[in-house]
């Protein structure tokens, strides 16, 4: 049995993500990667997130031999106010990383398929959307013939847990020899291991052995994440479930497999899931370049729900793709903060907790070296305050233009402009 988590929360909040990203590299550039079986919609899906089509798509369970990354460039109406607003010539959005790693089968762990390969890609990446199909087709083939969304989750959290099981019996040799290494004693003798250690290792073990992810365990204390991180496990990443369905499905909300995915997902930890149809969001971005065609395609959905005699805000047809961009970058804990004027507004990337310097940074290292301080205006601030203007003044009259120094940690939509001063060293 896996550890019991002392907590049981059903909803998904910022302070889940933060738990769930606490074993990942600290860094602002981090990737998202497709992870399931061969033929369930990842090229597919890769392809709507970009907007383009960078994967090669084709009904073959190993088209995609070497790992596909693209840029999803991450909705955001705070971002889309402030070009409105300042009209630049220059506009860079925030992006998304996403890599479309080919399918995985039962033995992968073991070198079945291209197995070896891909799980060494899925490691590479920092957060997992776990796609499965949840659709019925004749023309697109099952690897394991027939549909069955709960038997592939199965299959795929087996090899992942199956390669971390095979990660962990290297790791306790490995302590063992750095504290032989570390305390100058002779590889002969059989050095004690320390108690977080052993707590860390024997608690991924149990959650591993029951077929759970190991970032879904809630109580590590800080100490043993510090460990944990280290043993390079795979179900250590963010995961979000992301179910394929059809169209039809899609539409109406209700699909059979959807209970028993919601309790599979449950019985192994909990996540979130996000049900879409591939089959929709295809015909809908088929219509990108007609507005009034993808218009009348939304009313046209909506009349066919209409029709199955459902209603209201919930039965509401609108595209899942911008909902799983979002829902990606969150599972990282990244954030946005803001530099917009008269030549360029652009969003730049952070980790949530990231203070000004290091913010700073992120756009020059002179300006993290040379920090003085950030001056900080706060978004909904500035949209209530500015009056049309292009600029700062009515936001300073009301008092909401802020002086921050290197303590600051930097909050989603912040509009910043950082003060600097970098002296170079004279010749001696």
């Amino acid at each position: 049995m896996p550890p019991k988590n002392k907590k049981n929360e059903a909803d998904v909040s910022d302070d889940k993500f933060m738990r769930a990203a606490r074993f990942g590299r600290v860094k602002n550039d981090l990737k998202m990667g497709f992870v399931g079986l061969p033929n369930v919609g990842k090229s597919t899906l890769t392809n709507l997130l970009c907007g383009a089509c960078h994967a090669e798509a084709a009904n073959y369970p190993f088209c995609t031999i070497d790992p596909n990354m693209v840029q999803a460039i991450v909705p955001d109406q705070k971002f889309k106010y402030l070009v409105d607003t300042w009209k630049p010539p220059s506009v860079v959005p925030a992006a998304l990383k996403i890599v479309d790693i080919a399918g995985l089968i039962r033995g992968a762990a073991e070198g079945a398929g291209l197995g070896n390969a891909f799980l060494s890609h899925i490691a590479a990446v920092d957060g997992i959307f776990h796609l499965v199909r949840a659709f019925e087709s004749d023309e697109i083939v099952h690897v394991d013939d027939t549909v069955d969304p709960i038997r592939d989750l199965e299959t795929i959290q087996y090899e992942l847990c199956l390669k971390d099981k095979e990660a962990l019996s290297k790791v306790i040799e490995k302590e063992k020899d750095r504290i032989r290494k570390e305390k100058g004693i002779a590889r002969s003798a059989e050095p004690p291991l320390g108690e977080t250690f052993k707590s860390a290792y024997e608690k991924c073990m149990q959650l591993i052995e029951s077929n759970t992810p190991v970032q879904t365990f809630e109580d590590f204390s800080m100490g043993e994440v510090d460990i944990i991180r280290e043993f390079g496990l795979i179900t250590t990443k963010p995961q979000i479930y992301v179910v394929n369905m059809s169209k039809r499905n899609f539409l109406r909300k209700g699909n059979k497999w959807l209970p028993k995915i919601q309790a599979w997902v449950n019985e192994h930890g909990g996540g979130q899931i996000i049900p879409m149809s591939c089959e929709f969001e295809q015909d809908l971005m088929d219509l990108q370049d007609d507005k009034e065609a993808q218009k009348a395609f939304i009313q046209e959905c909506n009349d066919e729900v209409k029709a199955m005699g459902l209603s209201g805000p919930l039965f509401a047809v609108k595209s899942v793709v911008p909902r799983l961009i979002r829902s990606g970058r969150q599972s990282l804990c990244l954030q946005s903060f803001y530099t917009a004027g008269p030549k360029e507004v652009r969003a730049w990337t952070i980790m949530k907790g990231t203070h000004a310097p290091q913010a700073a940074g992120v756009i020059h290292t002179d300006f993290e070296r040379g920090f003085i301080k950030a001056e900080v205006a706060n978004f909904d601030d500035f949209k209530a305050l500015h009056k049309g203007e292009r600029g700062m003044a009515k936001v300073k009259e009301a008092g909401k233009y802020r002086q921050e120094g290197k303590t600051y940690v930097m909050q989603e939509g912040d509009i910043v402009v950082f003060m600097h001063n970098v002296t170079t060293s004279k010749k001696k």
